[in-house]
């Protein structure tokens, strides 16, 4: 009889203590999300190196683009380096040198990046307020514009500008009379980025160089949202290798024909073509 009674009891105990971890496991199910910090960062973008080419070590490189098939670079002029100019035009990827179309008084005016859009060539200065528009196709200087601040990078959308000055955000600018049509502020994780420079559209979203790092940002053109991040830095350490003056990554080029991206940096020796997800 003890023995028959005591199987029950087990049973109960055994039962009570079941539900009692199953109800302290859901409990602490329920609370590891509230637990959980969320990460949003940006997300490393891999890249692999596929070429090298020469790049002229007197290129101070500002702005980076491919147009009808040629690599454009423009470039800025700097005391430091005596050789250097504030100019642009097609890059001879068989010598690394710029087959100058234009070029501005680098002892008025610091070459920034530039543009292509309707016909039309647009050039940014970096801190004297005014942009020169040229022929696409003549490269005849047809006027200026101005604006306020400091002039750094520029790309399109096709149907406006889009300029950064340095600080965090992205001004989109009418062509003919360069009105800000939209201001859009680029933010991580952390807070408002920072000394966004040299731009590139690639597929609807804006690659940033940011300025003194060796960082390409992908920026989200609908939220401004950094949502991944290529880290260039052992390209930067193999340039310094072979030339020592070399300075900070900057400089991206997409080939929408080709779908090659080619990136570069201030007085570089190389320009590198990189592959990555895009």
């Amino acid at each position: 009889m003890k023995q028959i009674l005591s199987l029950p009891i087990c049973r109960c105990i055994s039962v009570i203590i079941l539900v009692s971890v199953a109800c302290q496991n859901n409990r602490e199910s329920e609370q590891k999300p509230l637990d959980k910090t969320e990460d949003n960062s940006p997300e490393n973008i891999n890249f692999k190196v596929v070429n090298a080419f020469p790049h002229d070590t007197t290129s101070y490189t500002e702005g980076f683009l491919f147009h009808k098939g040629l690599l454009f670079e423009s470039t800025g002029h700097t005391n430091t380096f005596a050789s250097s100019r504030s100019a642009f035009g097609p890059v001879d990827l068989k010598n690394g040198r710029i087959e100058i179309k234009a070029e501005i008084d680098k002892n008025r005016y610091f070459g920034e990046g530039i543009a292509f859009l309707k016909d039309r060539i647009y050039q940014l200065t970096d801190t004297t307020h005014i942009g020169f528009i040229y022929n696409d196709e003549t490269y005849k200087k047809l006027g200026t514009f101005t604006y306020d601040g400091d002039g750094w990078g520029m790309t399109t959308n096709g149907n406006y500008l889009i300029m950064s000055n340095g600080s965090s955000n992205l001004y989109y600018r009418e062509p003919s009379t360069f009105k800000i049509i939209k201001t859009l502020n680029v933010t991580d994780n952390n807070g408002p980025v920072q000394n966004i420079n040299e731009l590139e559209m690639i597929h609807g979203y804006i690659y940033a160089n940011q300025w003194l790092t060796d960082n390409i940002l992908k920026i989200d053109t609908t939220t401004g949202k950094v949502v991944g991040k290529l880290d260039l830095s052992s390209l930067k350490t193999e340039a310094k290798m072979k030339y020592p003056f070399s300075e900070e990554t900057n400089g991206i080029a997409y080939d929408s024909v080709s779908n090659k991206v080619y990136v570069t940096g201030k007085l570089w020796p190389l320009i590198y073509e990189i592959q990555f997800n895009h």
